[in-house]
């Protein structure tokens, strides 16, 4: 049976609560255990996870956390006999939260040790800190508009980023039952994607290629900037769905399914924005189950493909042309390490640098060779809950 939005809703949060919080809920409740869990007893760890989140962090009565995991265990086979024990955990972690929680949050930072040791090498001990502890909070909604953001502020109840994005602190209803949805105002883009394209500068009718442009946001821009827009992406349904969104903006562009290490336009293009797919390391706070589901691994393979893909995008670009890298990884490998790979492997690329004055609200993220880098540290504001931006890495070459 289909589950309602309201539900749908709760489950998410309990979901993502369970995986942003999962080294301090396994540290409560294997001090309530006499011995640990069986190695194969995932389905049990899940069950006693997502009540503990429910109690430890939600705002869900412990009593029906408890009956609901207690239910659960009794209907699944594997679990049935552990039925007891997840009473007595779970009644004794109702018990103990007020004592517990605080001091066991700040004991740890509720991350895999390969992310945090990565996450220290590149930022140092303190920086990294502050954004494992920004991944404990729920991300803000950011809202790209097309007109006057301090009039869409006003009208969603959010307020204007020095980026000129419109940030709400969170969805009071569905999204597409916001003022400006279905006249196509604004669409969903956290500030931290929106900069990549306004690196290219003025587009105004020059041939742009956007890659691996599903969704469609930075579409968007390219388009609502002056461009004639060519939209490659490999994926069918993910072009169907960038088709969809430019529709309801009432833009549109030259869409195109193609492998793109593959694609051979007709012509070359004037500039190229390419946010390449990687491992999303800097997506965690709105994405929580991403340093548990990939390894140091995936990004060497993740890293090796953004190598190729942007060298086919300097190849795809006119002689003088610009090309805009960038991708919402918080790792040197698909970042830094990955742009000294390229310019040293391609002898008619050079770096053109960002200078921070340039694109309003840029200049705490422009480094000192003029690259761009954000992480969930940055932008503090007023109130936690408002602060932070998603983790990206961008760099503009021009081609010789």
């Amino acid at each position: 049976m289909a589950l309602d939005m309201r539900d749908r809703a709760l489950v998410r949060a309990i979901l993502a609560t369970a995986l942003r919080h999962r080294v301090t809920i396994g540290s409560l409740i294997s001090r309530r255990l006499d011995k640990p869990l069986p190695a194969n007893a995932t389905a049990l760890s899940h069950i006693l996870h997502v009540a503990a989140a429910q109690i430890l962090f939600l705002d869900v009565p412990d009593s029906a956390a408890v009956d609901l995991a207690v239910t659960h265990a009794k209907s699944d086979p594997r679990t049935i006999r552990f039925s007891g024990l997840v009473n007595a955990v779970l009644r004794a972690l109702a018990r103990a939260k007020d004592s517990e929680l605080a001091k066991t949050l700040a004991e740890t930072d509720d991350a895999p040790e390969w992310f945090r040791t990565r996450l220290i090498e590149a930022y140092g001990g303190d920086e990294a800190r502050f954004i494992l502890s920004a991944h404990r909070l729920e991300a803000p909604v950011d809202i790209t508009v097309k007109s006057d953001p301090e009039v869409w502020a006003k009208r969603l109840g959010g307020m204007v980023l020095p980026t000129g994005s419109v940030r709400l602190e969170k969805l009071t209803m569905p999204v597409t039952e916001l003022p400006g949805f279905n006249d196509g105002a604004w669409w969903i883009q956290d500030t931290a994607a929106s900069l990549p394209a306004r690196l290219l500068g003025d587009i105004r009718n020059l041939r742009v290629a956007d890659l691996c442009a599903a969704p469609g946001g930075k579409t968007a821009q390219l388009i609502l900037a002056g461009a004639n827009v060519t939209a490659v992406d490999t994926s069918k349904s993910r072009l169907a769905r960038l088709t969809q969104n430019l529709q309801r903006l009432g833009l549109s562009a030259d869409v195109v399914q193609a492998d793109l290490l593959k694609f051979e336009p007709k012509e070359l293009f004037d500039a190229v924005l390419l946010d390449a797919p990687c491992s999303s390391t800097g997506t965690v706070r709105r994405h929580p189950d991403v340093p548990w589901s990939k390894t140091p691994d995936d990004i060497v393979k993740l890293a090796d493909l953004q190598r190729r893909l942007l060298a086919k995008a300097l190849a795809l670009t006119k002689p003088g042309g610009t090309v805009v890298f960038s991708n919402c990884s918080l790792d040197p490998l698909e970042g830094e390490d990955l742009l000294d790979r390229v310019l040293a492997q391609t002898p008619s690329a050079h770096l053109d640098r960002i200078l921070p004055s340039e694109v309003d609200g840029i200049a705490p993220f422009v480094t000192e060779r003029g690259t761009l880098r954000t992480t969930p540290a940055g932008l503090v504001l007023d109130r936690a809950s408002w602060s932070g931006l998603d983790g990206f890495f961008a760099a503009r070459l021009r081609k010789t």
